[in-house]
């Protein structure tokens, strides 16, 4: 029990040094890697003294030299990095850190320990170990072999220091990984600037099966009994072969927990790309049961997810506009109504009544179909959308929900392009088309668990009317005058006076599209 929540307990106990110490937590992290790499000095100098069997005296005063030297070199390289820790100081003071400033912030968190062990770890070892090899050759009087078998006894403890403080400034830096990374974008693009997993593996295999190995031989007493030149050659060749056998060890290690590791990640991450790609039939085979055996099945059910996403996405930009649709998915649609200024659009088939009367319904149906081909791509293309079929005919909004200054230039232009373009067909029908402006109230109207995004108002009804006047002028395309008095660019405009519709008290002032001329 204690095992299981000692890494939880230690992990909180760090962030709440973080919230008390603030910007000087980075001071705190230094410090600790200062201590934890003078405690490996320590060991050291004590498990290379058993071949020599120096006096405890002498033993504690090299360790003590070797404590200082390795806290000071250390503390040396923290400083070096003092850029990158003030670099996120400044980011946590900012009120409102911009996006790049978030990433710039997050990519200098994540690799603050390995830059610092990248360009000051080979300073720190040589600060180190000299000084403790310079010491230990004199007190303990071991002379010029003496001193190289010290300096190649301290490369094994000092790459052991360094993979551990690496390795704890980085669990110590994950509160202020989580506080950066908790403000980052959601499409922020992830460079990788750290060591890979499988070198991490490599390197600490090593490591730990070299000074392993050192340690067993001092132990077991091999330098005991023999000269000083005698003790520091075993010594040196207790580290050369430990160092041949660590690397062997850990190579068929390395190898063993890539494929069991490794393997299974880069699976994932390739199947991912596949994902970004848009192919949500990616899938990742279920080799192991364990906890890498679980991201497989846990990948697939979210690719199947996806791929069911994607699927209803597209009959949803079926049956509604699909502008509206990418809107309701991404939750850009006002829940509640609000008013907006837009043109409205009616097209209706002319004489499509006595076309259906006397052909077969599947006919009839597949017309209507090639004609509403023919309609729907151009309002799309004029940045409006269908707010509904009607029959034979189609009613379409310009400036909702995205709002467009020019909705009624887009309007004209589209009901000029559809009349075009069906008259241009081989179906042998032409439509009229109507385009009138105003206020009107935009929003998700419906019950009963279905919505429809839809705008209501005398605007529509007043298009409406203008379309079926279309008849009664004989033009193809009726604008009224608040739609011109919006325009912006110059379009073919014909007056055509007042008309009365119905339902309306007073006649509206209308213009005619003249169709077939350049816009």
């Amino acid at each position: 029990m204690l095992h299981g929540t000692l890494p939880g307990v230690l992990q909180r106990t760090v962030r709440a040094l973080y919230r008390r110490l603030g910007n000087r937590y980075g001071a705190f992290v230094v410090a600790v890697g200062a201590a934890s790499s003078s405690v490996v000095a320590v060991v050291a100098v004590l498990m290379v003294s058993t071949f020599y069997e120096p006096p405890v005296l002498d033993v504690l005063a090299v360790a003590v030299v070797a404590a200082l030297v390795t806290s000071g070199s250390v503390a040396l390289a923290g400083w070096l990095s003092h850029d990158a820790r003030r670099a996120l100081e400044e980011w946590r003071d900012l009120r409102s850190p911009t996006p790049r400033e978030t990433v710039r912030a997050w990519e200098t968190a994540t690799t603050l320990t390995f830059n610092q062990y990248r360009r000051s770890g080979g300073l720190v070892n040589v600060l180190a170990s000299v000084p403790t090899a310079v010491a230990a050759v004199w007190l303990w009087d071991l002379g010029l072999l003496g001193l190289v078998a010290m300096v190649v006894a301290a490369v094994i403890p000092g790459l052991y220091a360094t993979v551990l403080t690496y390795a704890l400034g980085e669990w110590l830096m994950r509160p202020v990984v989580e506080e950066v990374a908790a403000a980052l974008p959601d499409d922020f693009e992830l460079s990788v600037a750290g060591i890979p997993v499988r070198k991490r593996i490599g390197i600490t295999a090593t490591t730990y099966a070299t000074l392993s190995a050192v340690l067993v031989a001092g132990l077991l007493g091999i330098g005991d009994g023999g000269t000083t030149t005698q003790d520091s050659l075993r010594l040196i060749d207790t580290v050369a072969l430990s160092l041949l056998v660590g690397m062997t060890v850990s190579f068929e290690l390395t190898r063993f927990l890539g494929h069991s590791v490794i393997k299974p990640l880069d699976d994932v991450r390739s199947q991912l790309a596949r994902v970004r790609e848009e192919d949500f039939a990616a899938r990742v085979p279920v080799l192991s049961n364990d906890e890498l055996g679980e991201l497989a099945p846990d990948f697939n059910r979210m690719a199947a997810g996806l791929a069911e996403r994607e699927r209803l996405r597209d009959a949803f930009g079926t049956y509604v506009d699909r502008e509206v649709a990418e809107l309701i998915v991404a939750d850009g649609v006002p829940r509640e109504g609000f008013a907006a200024e837009v043109s409205v659009l009616f097209v209706d088939v002319r004489g499509f009544t006595t076309f259906a009367d006397g052909a077969d319904p599947e006919f009839v149906v597949e017309t209507l179909n090639r004609l509403f081909a023919q309609m729907v791509p151009v309002v799309e293309a004029y940045g409006g959308h269908v707010d509904k079929f009607l029959g034979d005919g189609l009613m379409a909004v310009f400036g909702t929900p995205r709002e467009q200054a020019d909705h009624a230039d887009r309007a004209v232009a589209a009901a000029r392009m559809i009349v075009d373009a069906v008259g241009l067909g081989d179906t042998g029908l032409a439509v009229g088309a109507g385009v009138n402006s105003g206020k009107v109230v935009a929003g998700p109207i419906g019950g009963a668990g279905r919505l429809n995004f839809s705008v209501i108002g005398d605007v529509v009804n007043v298009a409406a009317r203008v379309e079926a006047a279309t008849r009664r002028t004989g033009d193809d395309v009726l604008v009224t005058a608040a739609t011109r008095d919006l325009l912006t660019r110059l379009h073919p405009l014909e007056p055509r006076g007042e008309v009365e519709l119905k339902g309306k008290a007073a006649p509206v002032e209308v213009y005619a599209l003249v169709v077939g001329d350049g816009l």
